[in-house]
Parts: C-alpha cells; structure tokens; sequence
C-alpha cells in the first residue's frame, strides 16, 4: 500500500470543547504515540484524510507533516466515526519506521460461489497479520468456491501476500457454509396473520349481536305480562 502525504497542525486545546471546535473547523482530532516518545495531539484536513480513509481503508499509511516541522510514518490505530454524520471524531495514529513490523487487522473478502442451495455466514470479516509497515495489504482474500453445506473456511485457507505472516489462530473460522432453508422451513417460521374482517362481515356480525340483543328484551316483556295476568 502506497502511503499517503497529508499535512497536520499542532493541537493545542483538548477535552470535548476543543474537539467540537477542531471538528467545526473542518479538522479531524488526532493523537500520535509509539516508539516511546510522548504523545503529540495533532488536527487533520477532514476531508483529505476521508478520502484517504477511503480509498486506503483502516490501515492506510500516512507520511504526516506538521507545521512545526515534524515528519513521520503512521497507522491509524484506533478510529471514532459519528455513525450519523457518517464524519470522523477522533483517530489514534501509532507511528512506524520502514521496515518496521506490525501487527494489525485486516478485512478478509470471500471470492467465488460456493454450491446451490447453501447460505454463507462471514464468521470474521478481518484477520490479523504481521507485515512490514509500508506493506500492509487493504484487503485479504479466501476462496468459498464450490463448497458443500457443511463446509468453513478458516484462517489457515486465507491467501496471504508474499511478506505477510498470519497472526491470528490457524484454526479461527473465517466464513461457514449452511444448507438453505426450503420453502417449508421458511414458511413455518412466519408469524400467522389474521385477515381483517370485510365490510359485509362486519355487518353481519352487527346484525346477528342485534337480534340476540332482541331476545332477552322479549323474553323480559312476557314475563311481566304474566305477573300482571296473575
């Protein structure tokens, strides 16, 4: 992955006001730590770093050069995005040396078909690798063509670029394959829903609770005719 320029001003007001203000100004909040230096709070163009963010993905390389004169190497570490305004809160940057390796997440696609009549469950949708920090690759890719229900893809089936290591568990579950359910199964699992009554229904029921309304009232008049003939 190529890396990215982008430039970068000191931050010198924090705490949630200070964000706010940084964000109202068309920056994005940041932070950059690692290597054991102290950490250097810093504000990125908003709208360069998304499209960087976007074209990238997560684990973009960032070449940031600050007003006052610092240049160095990061990774976004840590992203905080407003899920509404779909804009970016904060990021944590860890800076890197060419060369350098690193330990990061990165998102695994599923290539081909897998067989009729089966259904996919994409277990884990990232993978965590070790690869040198200018070559950590946007994407990863693991193979579901042809697979019967019953089958799964696991870490160790992840095809993974020359350099670039598997850091997680061999035996982690990537995607499964289920069998589709039939017609039948779905069916059965719908909730019943009651026909709404039509209007000529609903008059009938009208009609027929009128008539046995009727009744007890004549019932009523015969008794008290007899009490008076008595």
């Amino acid at each position: 992955m190529s890396e990215v320029k982008i430039s970068a001003e000191p931050r010198t007001e924090f705490g949630k006001g200070g964000a706010r203000r940084t964000r109202r100004a068309g920056k994005v909040p940041a932070v950059l730590y690692g290597h054991g230096e102290k950490p250097k709070h810093i504000a990125l163009p908003a709208r360069e770093f998304a499209a960087a963010i976007r074209k990238g993905g997560a684990n973009q390389l960032f070449a940031i050069e600050v007003s006052d004169g610092t240049q160095v190497l990061a990774l976004p570490k840590a992203i905080q995005r407003d899920p509404i305004r779909d804009s970016f809160e904060h990021v944590d940057l860890l800076l890197v040396r060419r060369g350098e390796k690193v330990t990061v997440e990165v998102p695994v696609q599923l290539t081909g078909e897998a067989a009729r009549n089966t259904l996919i469950v994409h277990d884990h949708d990232t993978l965590s690798v070790t690869a040198d920090a200018t070559k950590v690759p946007d994407h990863l890719e693991a193979s579901i063509e042809g697979l019967e229900a019953g089958s799964q893809v696991t870490a160790a089936d992840v095809e993974l670029p020359s350099g670039v290591e598997l850091a997680a568990d061999a035996d982690q579950t990537v995607a499964s394959v289920t069998a589709a359910p039939t017609a039948e199964q779905l069916e059965a699992t719908l909730p019943e829903i009651e026909t709404p009554a039509t209007e000529a229904e609903e008059a009938a029921e009208g009609a027929e609770t009128a008539e046995a309304g009727e009744t007890p009232a004549a019932e009523g008049a015969e008794s008290t005719e007899a009490k008076t003939e008595a």
